[in-house]
């Protein structure tokens, strides 16, 4: 029997399927990531914003996001960083602190008219290059396909070692689904988490080429 990273595998074996959908998968979200949302992120708003910080947006414009806290655990960044990518959009007047009534020592956050210009053409474009990748492409299959994803990601998760820890943050990518909550019937309380200093670094990374393109 053939284990796994064996080469010559058969093409009906199941391990080879299985490293051929991943493969696929990687690929797939290299190209949306990497391509597809940087190509129009690079068309609405040039070098001046990140992914990070176009997901910030997004999210505080869907009034999920209305602290630094919120943006941190959103994001699965620590608070200094969700602080930081904060104030670089206050001072690229994107985004306005208001001092809470109940705490003065807490900010709210809200988008200004320059960040909800930039979003709605985001938007517009989004809509338009979406329309032509996926125009000869059936709804009904890609319904299929987001499934079968929704049940592996589920998958994956439950047989991690710690899979009561993990979050996907899907508010980042969906304002009403959580595909560990619809495929496998949990309940994803993300609240409290430690934030990953991986994404931590990545994020700083990120900002930092930001900067140094001219902020």
């Amino acid at each position: 029997m053939q284990r796994w990273g064996d080469h010559g595998l058969d093409d009906n074996a199941p391990e080879k399927a299985i490293e051929e959908f991943l493969g696929s998968a990687y690929i797939f979200a290299a190209a949306v990531g990497n391509v597809l949302e940087a190509d129009i992120l690079r068309e609405v708003a040039g070098a001046r914003l990140t992914s990070s910080q176009i997901r910030v947006l997004k999210l505080i414009a869907r009034g999920q996001t209305r602290s630094v806290g919120d943006v941190a655990k959103l994001l699965g960044v620590s608070n200094p960083a969700a602080s930081q990518a904060v104030d670089r959009l206050v001072r690229r007047k994107l985004v306005r602190r208001t001092e809470r009534e109940t705490d003065r020592r807490a900010n709210e956050l809200e988008l200004t008219a320059a960040a909800r210009r930039i979003l709605a053409e985001y938007g517009n474009e989004r809509g338009r290059r979406l329309e032509q990748v996926f125009r000869e492409v059936r709804p009904e299959d890609l319904r299929r396909t987001a499934l079968l994803l929704d049940q592996v990601a589920a998958s994956i998760v439950t047989h991690s070692m710690n899979p009561g820890e993990v979050c996907l943050h899907c508010e980042v990518y969906s304002e009403e689904r959580c595909p560990l909550r619809e495929v496998s019937n949990r309940m994803c309380s993300r609240q409290g988490w430690p934030a990953s200093e991986k994404a931590n670094e990545a994020h700083r990374k990120d900002d930092e080429v930001s900067e140094g393109s001219g902020s």
